[in-house]
């Protein structure tokens, strides 16, 4: 079989950008899908009240660039809707009018795995194994999806290093193990945040360089440490570095 040569930015321009995106509540994380180009949002949270067009407004300004408003949202409330809903994006001729795929979030996907695996097994221990093991075949999935932009959020919380004791902060998931591993799927890793400028006024940003105190990378190479929390935008500087 004859090898098959490609380069980052052919990929990238066939595959899209694949991203994630962590942060406390509140921050934006579901509407953030509605500044992806022509996006489908996947959703195993209630908080879809945050989609309304007024709300999307107050978060990221009245005059902010192409927000899509009132976007598709396809409700999974099991492992079977998810893998229901991968095999639609992939394989639907519906599919094909959308250029971005939402997953939100990747915190509550875990959290209805594993209570899945807990009441098919006697021995929690045994559901975490699973949960890791199911989680991590979704996100590749979902993340290798092909021709469409991918966003995953997720809930954030402390990780404490237990050889140096310093506290960070990064992505929220179920257990110990499955958190601390979730920036190594993406290429694109982006903290969302509230910060007041020199008037005092509130501004969200999304943090693309880590600290000592955040969990943040870019391997583009195009972003600035803050840039606005529209993933359009993001995307245009990626494919066009």
């Amino acid at each position: 079989m004859a090898l098959q040569f490609s380069t980052a930015d052919q990929a990238a321009e066939n595959n899209g950008v694949k991203v994630l995106v962590y942060g406390d509540s509140g921050m934006g994380k579901t509407v953030l899908a509605g500044t992806m180009p022509a996006p489908v949002l996947i959703s195993a949270e209630s908080g879809l009240l945050s989609l309304k067009k007024n709300n999307m407004e107050r978060i990221f300004g009245l005059n902010a660039p192409s927000i899509t408003y009132n976007m598709p949202v396809i409700l999974v409330r099991n492992v079977d809707d998810l893998g229901e809903a991968y095999k639609w994006c992939l394989t639907a001729a519906e599919a094909r009018q959308f250029q971005s795929v939402g997953l939100d979030s990747l915190t509550e996907i875990a959290e209805v795995v594993l209570n899945n695996a807990k009441r098919q097994v006697k021995d929690p221990r045994q559901a975490y194994g699973e949960l890791i093991e199911k989680m991590e075949t979704l996100i590749r999935a979902f993340r290798d999806l092909p021709g469409k932009h991918v966003y995953m959020a997720a809930k954030m919380e402390p990780m404490k290093d237990e050889l140096t004791g310093i506290v960070r902060f990064g992505p929220s998931m179920p257990g110990a193990k499955l958190g601390p591993k979730l920036p190594y799927f993406f290429d694109e890793v982006f903290r969302v945040a509230v910060n007041k400028d020199a008037q005092g006024n509130s501004y969200r940003f999304l943090q693309t360089q880590p600290d000592l105190q955040f969990v943040a990378k870019d391997r583009s190479g195009a972003l600035a440490t803050m840039e606005p929390p529209h993933l359009s935008h993001v995307f245009s500087k990626i494919l066009g570095a």
